[in-house]
């Protein structure tokens, strides 16, 4: 599995397994075990999810029979805002260490730039340095607040997770990210399935030259930036093509045919838009008070 460089010298996977929305406990553990078989090294999942147990169970399963190394493989969760806070976090990261069996998590995240985040990562800072976490990191941190968090922080975050795909390129972002040193993840790299992304004439035309699909272009098209994607699928066949990532690589003329596809928006969930800021606060306060 291909992999980028962190800026402290880690190795993260560019392809990773994503488990947003399994709620079913069997069915996480069917998939997560069936993306091990075809090949995926790099899971993500969240306090949030709530399938923490879930991943943990097989992961652990699968190193104890001997399929994976634990050191094989990178594993990521993330601090939900209810913890966002110097005080809570530690706990957070607990809760999820305990649910996912394991003895350090490979990258932690905090997963929304809302409450005190700032305070949530003064606390990974702690955990990066008593090597619980290899990795700290953001996800969907908009340029400003990555750059704000970047210059007041001893220990400047290495990852940022945002949406990423051909009908959203944040290429400011990027930018950004790569002036930081911070390693990009893309979200919803397969835009989660809207657009019609499989059937895209565009994608169709400009994978057909390598014998590709629509959806293992768009991959593709993001692992060409150097960006690290994770994804998911219910079904062992689509996981297995995603291990066909790695055999060809875009021209420059097919990637700025994909340029055009771009809306320069969001359609999944608009961080821009304060209504998203304020549902998320929301939500945040009614299961705390649940």
């Amino acid at each position: 599995m291909p992999s980028v460089t962190l800026k402290n010298q880690i190795q993260m996977p560019l392809l990773g397994f994503g488990v947003l929305r399994m709620k079913d406990p069997e069915e996480c553990e069917r998939c997560v075990e069936a993306a091990l078989d075809a090949g995926y090294r790099m899971f993500d999942t969240a306090a949030s999810y709530g399938n923490e147990e879930a991943v943990g169970r097989a992961l652990n399963r699968a190193v104890k029979a001997g399929k994976v190394r634990r050191d094989e493989l990178f594993v990521i969760t993330k601090l939900w805002i209810t913890d966002a806070a110097e005080a809570l976090a530690r706990q957070g990261f607990e809760t999820s260490l305990r649910k996912l069996q394991m003895d350090y998590i490979d990258l932690y995240l905090i997963h929304q730039p809302y409450r005190d985040y700032y305070g949530a990562w003064r606390t990974l800072e702690k955990l990066y340095r008593e090597d619980l976490a290899r990795a700290i990191g953001v996800s969907n941190f908009s340029p400003e607040r990555l750059v704000d968090l970047c210059m007041n922080t001893e220990i400047p975050p290495m990852v940022n997770q945002i949406e990423l795909h051909p009908f959203y390129h944040q290429d400011r972002a990027i930018k950004v990210m790569r002036e930081l040193g911070v390693q990009p993840q893309a979200w919803a790299p397969l835009c989660e399935g809207l657009k019609n992304i499989f059937s895209n004439r565009t994608l169709e035309k400009v994978g057909k030259k390598y014998g590709k699909s629509a959806a293992q272009t768009a991959l593709r098209w993001n692992i060409d930036r150097q960006v690290s994607v994770v994804l998911r699928s219910s079904q062992r066949e689509h996981m297995e093509e995603d291990m066909g990532l790695w055999d060809f690589q875009l021209s420059e003329a097919d990637q700025k045919a994909i340029d055009p596809l771009d809306l320069g928006y969001s359609e999944i969930l608009d961080y821009e838009n304060p209504c998203i800021a304020r549902m998320f606060n929301q939500c945040c306060r009614k299961g705390e008070t649940e």
